[in-house]
């Protein structure tokens, strides 16, 4: 598979005026009657349809069919739609839990130098990190303090207070629409949101950022399963509740072109997005998986790093499209239930840069996503012999990336 054309065609449909003329309902909805994907049309669902409007904002509508769409929603609107696509099925895939004797609990913070910038009173604080994921247990001990209160929400009223058009998001919002076949909270949104910012001061597991606060926004059913639409909502949240990073530990659609539109639009408004290179033991470069083959100015993509500090067997990998490792196996965080749990996954990694880029913020405040982009990239740790398969050969090094952010913003 050329991924050069896979995303030159997602640029085509994004970019408009530069591949017609002569906006019409066909070339905003290109997909209808034109999708020449096998993998496109297995994941379409058929009565679900993701809009961006003019103004740059997103909403999933429904229809009968594309057609009936077409006809009642697109054409009487056409001026002020940008891009319609079908709604999409994703599906994460669940991390191991595992346990490895003889290794400290926070072995990964100690690796990436993150209490060295403890030390220097820099925990993350008055930055916001939203984790689009799954489940986001809001009464856990470490967890609870460290929540993004709405305060212009009333909680559990029934209302949209502030009118920002989700009721009730007075701790985060739950933006999933496919029906779940488990009744058990998925463990994968705590466990990432308690790698970012838990607070050490409630419990064993020390956040990269522990002062940082977290904004949920689950898009993620408790049976792993999302769709596009529910993230593209969920992203755009987490820009309204004014996140200024935002972890995404999930991917795997091959037809995305209004979540890499979203990502654009995050990237106008100074986002850094984090994200996870997946878990597949493949080049991304070569075989892409999306978000993480983006590659777009205001994206981190990572992939994990061992507690030996060479890259897992099972993380993806890329030269261009993958920018550095973080710590990925054997990771302690929260999880639902007042516990903890072990788990591997480039869905750990990347909480840790998403924390490394908070402390870096706290530290900056005036530092624009580009800036902190570069500190982190430019700082990572390159040890002969331990040479990473990613775009700067590295794992991260907050105290460094401090250091360097020292230098760019003085």
């Amino acid at each position: 598979m050329d991924v050069q054309k896979i995303l030159s065609a997602v640029a085509c449909i994004f970019v408009l005026a530069a591949c017609s003329n002569e906006k019409s309902a066909s070339t905003v909805f290109p997909e209808n009657g034109a999708l020449d994907s096998n993998a496109c049309l297995g994941q379409a669902v058929q009565n679900k349809f993701i809009v961006q409007w003019e103004d740059g904002k997103f909403t999933v509508e429904s229809a009968a069919n594309a057609e009936e769409f077409t006809k009642n929603f697109i054409e009487p609107q056409l001026e002020k739609i940008r891009f319609v696509e079908f709604d999409r099925q994703l599906q994460i895939k669940k991390a191991d839990d595992v346990r490895v004797a003889g290794i400290s609990d926070s072995w990964g913070q100690d690796m990436i130098g993150a209490r060295n910038v403890w030390s220097q009173g820099i925990y993350g604080q008055n930055i916001k990190v939203a984790v689009v994921d799954s489940f986001v247990d809001t009464t856990h001990p470490q967890l609870a303090p460290r929540i993004a209160v709405n305060t212009a929400e009333v909680a559990n009223n029934g209302v949209d207070d502030d009118r920002n058009g989700v009721v009730d998001d007075y701790y985060g919002a739950v933006f999933v629409s496919v029906p779940s076949g488990s009744d058990t909270p998925s463990s994968h949104g705590s466990h990432v949101a308690g790698i970012i910012a838990a607070d050490h001061t409630k419990g064993s597991v020390e956040g990269v950022a522990p002062q940082a606060q977290i904004i949920p926004a689950q898009f993620i059913a408790n049976d792993g399963g999302g769709s596009l639409g529910d993230a593209v909502l969920a992203l755009q949240y987490s820009a309204n509740r004014g996140a200024k990073i935002i972890n995404a530990s999930w991917g795997g659609a091959p037809c995305v072109t209004s979540l890499r539109n979203t990502f654009i639009e995050l990237e106008k408004k100074g986002i850094l997005v984090i994200v996870a290179a997946g878990n597949d033991g493949r080049d991304v470069d070569l075989y892409p998986e999306f978000p993480a083959s983006f590659n777009l100015a205001n994206q981190i993509t990572v992939a994990a790093s061992s507690v030996t500090d060479f890259m897992t067997a099972w993380s993806n990998s890329g030269f261009q499209y993958v920018h550095v490792a973080a710590p990925g196996e054997r990771i302690l965080s929260t999880i639902p239930g007042n516990s903890t749990a072990y788990m591997d996954g480039t869905s750990m990694a990347a909480p840790f840069v998403s924390g490394a880029a908070a402390l870096l913020w706290s530290a900056r405040p005036n530092a624009t996503a580009a800036q902190i982009k570069t500190a982190i990239l430019q700082s990572v740790d390159v040890d002969p012999g331990h040479e990473f398969k990613v775009n700067t050969r590295g794992r991260i090094n907050v105290q460094k990336a401090l250091q360097l952010l020292k230098q760019l913003v003085p």
